[in-house]
């Protein structure tokens, strides 16, 4: 549920499987909702609901939650609010979060208070957009492609801006307005991603010595473990010497 980098993957592979469970579910559930809200309950024709689902698949997340959260009532959809916080942790590490809660003011309430604490300050709307690019974006397991060479270049054929392999995930990205196409391309080629969807991908990244990033690292995970916010995005530059430190705290 967070930004596109070595510590979104670390993040989100490790909330599926510990005692955050719950709360990434509570988090899969509002997206689920939302878009069938928004683009009708048949994931053929909704490709955010499509997305979702996959998401919400691919975290463990049991048929029955997923089936109520497609068909939770329209009273209940139209309480979520969809919006957008923007600010820098220390240091000028610039932060963008994307929300979804039935009570704004919590929200930014609880979104100050972290960014206050931790020595960061909340920004106006619009401050920071211009630092990050609306992708799509496809991690896929790599032991689902026989062969990686030839899928890269039938990939780029399809669109794909990059094709990076790291470790065991295949990531694909692709300008906004191909995501659909590529959603399209993938299902065709019967490749099921483990997650997929439209993320904010910052076009610098900033790099920061270890002692200084731990600190705006405890920032990013504050913010992901806020039940209103969806998507935490950074310019951060984080190695696995800092991810390495970070889970020795």
């Amino acid at each position: 549920m967070s930004g596109h980098n070595k510590w979104s993957k670390v993040k989100h592979i490790k909330g599926a499987e510990d005692a955050k469970r719950s709360k990434l579910f509570s988090k899969l559930s509002k997206e689920i909702s939302v878009a069938a809200k928004e683009g009708g309950t048949d994931p053929e024709a909704n490709p955010r609901l499509r997305s979702a689902i996959q998401n919400a698949k691919s975290a463990s997340m049991p048929k029955d939650n997923i089936e109520r959260a497609i068909h939770k009532s329209d009273k209940d959809s139209e309480s979520i609010q969809e919006i957008t916080y923007e600010g820098y942790a220390p240091h000028g590490i610039a932060i963008y979060l994307e929300c979804m809660t039935d009570n704004q003011q919590r929200a930014v309430s609880n979104i100050k208070a972290i960014f206050n604490k931790h020595g960061g300050s909340l920004g106006k709307n619009g401050s920071l957009k211009f630092l990050f690019d609306t992708k799509g974006i496809f991690n896929i397991k790599k032991e689902k492609i026989e062969d990686i060479e030839a899928f890269e270049l039938e990939i780029i054929d399809a669109g794909a801006e990059d094709v990076n392999v790291e470790d065991d995930i295949i990531t694909i990205t692709t300008p906004m307005e191909d995501y659909g196409p590529m959603q399209k391309k993938l299902e065709e080629m019967g490749i099921e991603p483990e997650n997929s969807g439209l993320e904010r991908v910052s076009k610098t990244t900033k790099k920061l010595d270890t002692k200084d990033a731990l600190k705006v690292m405890k920032i990013i995970d504050l913010f992901e473990d806020d039940e209103d916010i969806q998507k935490v995005y950074h310019n951060l530059e984080i190695d696995d010497e800092m991810i390495k430190a970070y889970n020795q705290n």
